[in-house]
């Protein structure tokens, strides 16, 4: 009497272990037909073949259950400390360091930096319902509204980059817009787990942000001074040579932002103080907010940035 044994595809994590217990299987099962053929009893053959099947199938599925919970342990085992979902607040006044913090963040958890700016011109390049109701708006020479914002961060946290978590920059910078925030992260069951803020006295500010240059694809920062670029030169009398000032990754120019000047500083540090300072104080007595002291060597700043990455 001759046997066929079924076969399964061999894919993913069973590979070759699995392929191991499969055959295992089949010792079994090509033993037990030999003694039912002795016996010569179809049922008893019937059952054999059967048997023989199970076991297989059953040392297949623990071996790839145990190189699946092997993979996911090694994954848990990374993120550990600071899942489940990352939703970071990164605040900190224009030349604060984010530009310099961040992408070492977003490398470390492996989540976005979502730049309130970049979301509004993708949502109305993409002609989502939001986008055009602030397209709308913009073409009207309105500005956008807090409902629509939140409407745009709402869509763009659904993608498959934001499924572990996201970091916001440049939002909310109003106590409305912090609650408005809220109710939107609450209808998930979700809430800000970290309110990362970078502190520097206002008196360094103006240096920092006078001598800064920026990579403007990446959103890299240097400056003139404290992180210059290699390619920086200068001339015969010292003075910088502009034109030397490139990427470090990419080579191309970096630029200077037009409001890095002095007097657009104080503008924007009284917005800082008078609208965003308080929204710390709004988070404070949920025990999520991490002061940074930014005013420090770079390497010093991001130790105190990535212990705080990790919830208390």
């Amino acid at each position: 009497m001759s046997s066929q044994v079924a076969r399964a595809p061999v894919t993913g994590r069973v590979g070759v272990a699995g392929v191991v217990a499969l055959g295992a299987g089949a010792v079994l099962m090509s033993s037990q037909q030999k003694e039912a053929k002795a016996e010569a009893d179809p049922a008893v053959v019937a059952g054999a073949v059967a048997a023989g099947a199970i076991v297989g199938g059953v040392a297949a599925w623990f071996v790839a259950k145990g190189q699946g919970e092997a993979d996911a342990a090694a994954v848990e085992n990374k993120y550990a400390s600071y899942w489940p979902r990352k939703v970071m607040i990164l605040f900190g006044p224009a030349g604060a360091g984010k530009g310099t913090q961040a992408p070492k963040i977003v490398e470390v958890l492996g989540i976005p930096q979502l730049s309130t700016g970049d979301m509004l011109r993708g949502a109305v390049a993409a002609q989502t319902e939001v986008g055009k109701a602030a397209q709308a708006l913009m073409k009207a020479g309105d500005l956008v509204g807090d409902d629509i914002v939140v409407g745009i961060i709402r869509d763009r946290i659904q993608q498959e980059d934001c499924k572990t978590g996201f970091i916001l920059d440049g939002f909310p910078r109003t106590i409305a817009q912090a609650k408005a925030l809220d109710r939107m992260l609450a209808e998930n069951g979700e809430a800000v787990s970290t309110v990362m803020a970078l502190e520097v006295p206002d008196s360094i500010l103006e240096e920092r942000i006078c001598g800064r240059w920026i990579h403007k694809k990446s959103g890299r920062s240097y400056h003139v001074s404290f992180n210059p670029p290699k390619s920086k030169k200068v001339n015969a009398e010292g003075k910088l040579i502009p034109g030397s000032m490139l990427d470090d990754e990419t080579g191309e120019p970096l630029m200077q932002r037009p409001d890095d000047t002095a007097t657009a500083l104080k503008k924007r540090l009284a917005s800082y103080h008078g609208d965003t300072v308080p929204i710390l104080d709004y988070y404070a007595a949920r025990g999520v907010n991490r002061s940074v002291n930014a005013n420090q060597d770079i390497e010093k700043v991001w130790a105190e940035v990535s212990a705080g990455l990790v919830p208390k």
